[in-house]
């Protein structure tokens, strides 16, 4: 009985005969490729609506700070709030759409054992996934405190003008870090529950959009309105109310609390502590600011820790 003999056949594949990169360069690459995928650099024109529509939207009021510092006004918009509510509104957008971009088309795909065949450990993915996605939400939250900045120091004569525009620019710059390591830790988290990119949208859109909503009604059914009645001022004229009667609302307890609800609140509650001054949607945090403070942390570990429990367990399968 003769042996079976096989044959190999070279059908002129080129073969890698360069240098072949570390764990390190494989992160590196990883979290470039991640930015890009941020804002649908490498894609097409369809991926980039949603980047670029909600970098132009949350840049409008510095221009127009721009507009009326040019014509002599004072600044109009606060640094270390910008606009809470349009700031609020395209955050979710943002991360809604871009979060599933960097994570569920890998779980979909069941690609994610391609990278863990390489120098790769299960936690490297996770870290150059939230390293890019905080490096995107920073971009959007500081880059118009920079328009805004430069379009403020630009009608500024002398150097004290400028320096207390720094001065209030320096906490404004470390308010927006602090909003994209926690909106961009949740925003992963969540999108790498589901493979499904539409699932994943969903998720993250309801769960920030009830909670905010949720923390705005619970700050205003719980704040007691207080009437204060008043004499009439000497020299008044004839025919006018002898008395006159002003309506304040008062934060409570509770309406201090209830800010802790929601991401967004908490994260104006610690501004507050931190001795922010702007006005905010949480009506002063007072004796409850460290409270604000554990919330940030509770929420940030839970949801790095969520994150690398998921990719565990990615990582196994």
């Amino acid at each position: 009985m003769s042996a079976e003999t096989g044959v190999i056949h070279d059908i002129g594949y080129r073969r890698y005969t360069g240098r072949r990169l570390g764990r390190a360069q494989i992160v590196r690459a990883l979290y470039w490729h991640s930015l890009r995928s941020a804002f649908g650099i490498g894609r097409g024109a369809k991926a980039k609506i949603v980047p670029v529509i909600t970098f132009v939207v949350i840049c409008l009021p510095a221009v127009a700070n721009a507009v009326a510092v040019a014509r002599g006004n004072a600044r109009l918009v606060p640094y270390d709030t910008y606009t809470f509510q349009l700031r609020v509104v395209v955050m979710i957008i943002y991360i809604a759409a871009q979060a599933p971009e960097l994570v569920s088309r890998d779980l979909r795909s069941h690609v994610l054992p391609l990278y863990f065949c390489r120098p790769l450990r299960r936690l490297d993915y996770p870290v150059a996934k939230l390293a890019a996605f905080v490096t995107a939400c920073l971009a959007m939250i500081e880059i118009p405190l920079l328009l805004l900045y430069l379009g403020t120091i630009a009608q500024s004569h002398g150097g004290s003008a400028i320096w207390q525009q720094t001065k209030a620019l320096i906490p404004g710059l470390l308010v927006g870090l602090m909003w994209a390591v926690l909106l961009a830790a949740i925003g992963l988290a969540l999108a790498s529950l589901s493979g499904r990119r539409a699932y994943a949208t969903g998720a993250i859109a309801i769960y920030f959009f009830l909670t905010w909503i949720l923390a705005g009604i619970l700050i205003a059914v719980t704040q007691r309105t207080v009437v204060h009645a008043a004499a009439a001022p000497p020299g008044a004229p004839p025919g006018s109310p002898q008395k006159f009667e002003t309506v304040t609302q008062v934060a409570t307890t509770g309406a201090h609390l209830t800010g802790l609800v929601s991401p967004f609140t908490t994260l104006d509650g610690v501004r507050q502590w931190l001795g922010g001054t702007s006005e905010g949607p949480v009506p002063g945090v007072g004796q409850y600011g460290p409270l604000y403070g554990a919330m940030l942390l509770v929420l940030l570990a839970a949801s790095l820790g969520g994150l690398a429990a998921r990719y565990r367990k990615a990582g196994a399968a």
